[in-house]
């Protein structure tokens, strides 16, 4: 198995799943899709994986975490996680661009 030039056997964790934030908090109407929530969830997640790892950045360095491995496996979900947001974003930024070009 090869990910983005890491090769060699890696465990595969199940995702968690990703809380659903209600339509109200969002400011959506009836007619929100459940698209738009995922996204949402999916960046709050992000924002946690980050603050998870940045936590662990600081135990690390103060000495306070035990295993030094937490932080490496965490700063690896984060960066994952930071990558999957941006290669999706970019995909939805090139459909919108084809959507737009489209003759009507």
């Amino acid at each position: 198995m090869s990910v983005s030039g890491i090769s060699g056997a890696l465990p595969v964790m199940p995702a968690a799943p990703l809380p659903a934030a209600p339509p109200q908090a969002l400011g959506a109407g009836p007619a929100s899709s459940g698209f738009g929530l995922t996204l949402a969830a999916a960046v709050d997640g992000l924002s946690a994986t980050q603050q998870k790892a940045g936590a662990l950045a600081v135990q690390a360095v103060t000495g306070q975490l035990e295993d030094v491995h937490d932080y490496t496996i965490a700063a690896t979900e984060a960066q994952v996680a930071l990558e999957l947001t941006v290669a999706v974003r970019n995909k939805a930024v090139e459909a919108f661009n084809e959507i737009m070009r489209m003759q009507a």
